[in-house]
């Protein structure tokens, strides 16, 4: 069976090699009415477990970070944010897009399957589009379960994101957005460099080939976490553009709390 360690160091050259065009996707986040339609879900989100409860009270682990969208969207909000990332070249382009709060913000190169914090403690830990693609996900969500406070909350967006390699429906649905964004001058972000380099590591982790978020729901059940799912959410995150490019593969987020 191949090691984790493999999947992991191929996961850390192909994100090295694209954390500047990544980074460019969220730029134009932060440029756009894409930051206040994300800042509005994250406080939505948080205020409806934590209601009443000052920001600057609450500790807010995000995990994946990438080039630091919503550590700044989280810090701009007034949350005690640490975000960590296995990659260094996606951390420089996180401090870089923070700007003036990249000193306000706790950024950590770190493996989100073995997390470096003390037990409980954080209120809230949060990600996006991350899960699918680590080897034992299973092991992430009980290390983001373990450092989570009685009470935290647990917010993971992500989508069925490769399922296309394993089922022929779906990547009928993949194509036809590929053509869809073409036919209406879209920037498709599923067209690059290396792609086939991602989907090579896609066809070896695990979530690529389960349906999602039924599997989310049943391990974060066994670690005793109450969860639930949200699979429309996409409609009220994504821009048009995300909908044209994603639409085979909607995002959905996993909410969890902690007893």
């Amino acid at each position: 069976m191949e090691s984790r360690q493999t999947i992991l160091s191929e996961n850390k050259a192909y994100w090295t090699g694209r954390a500047s065009g990544y980074s460019e996707v969220n730029q134009v986040e932060l440029e756009t009415g894409q930051r206040k339609k994300w800042s509005d879900c994250l406080q939505a989100e948080i205020a409806r477990q934590f209601p009443g409860i000052a920001a600057a009270q609450l500790r807010v682990l995000e995990v994946g970070t990438g080039p630091g969208f919503f550590a700044i969207l989280l810090c701009e909000l007034g949350y005690d944010v640490t975000a960590i990332d296995l990659t260094p070249a996606m951390l420089k382009e996180a401090k870089k897009n923070a700007g003036a709060m990249a000193g306000s913000i706790r950024f950590m190169e770190m493996n989100a399957e073995a997390l470096k914090f003390e037990d409980t403690s954080f209120d809230v830990v949060i990600s996006r589009n991350l899960t699918w693609n680590l080897p034992h996900p299973d092991a992430a969500y009980a290390e983001w379960a373990r450092v989570l406070r009685p009470g935290g909350l647990l917010l993971n967006f992500d989508a069925n994101w490769y399922a296309y390699l394993f089922d022929e429906q779906a990547q009928a649905a993949y194509d036809q957005d590929r053509i869809n964004s073409a036919e209406q001058g879209v920037w498709d972000q599923n067209v690059g460099e290396n792609f086939d380099v991602m989907e090579d590591i896609a066809r070896r982790v695990p979530l690529s080939s389960i349906r999602r978020p039924a599997w989310d729901l049943e391990r974060l059940q066994r670690l005793g976490l109450q969860p639930w799912a949200d699979e429309q959410i996409w409609w009220r995150v994504w821009s048009e553009e995300e909908k044209l490019n994603f639409s085979s593969t909607p995002l959905f987020l996993v909410r969890a709390i902690k007893d």
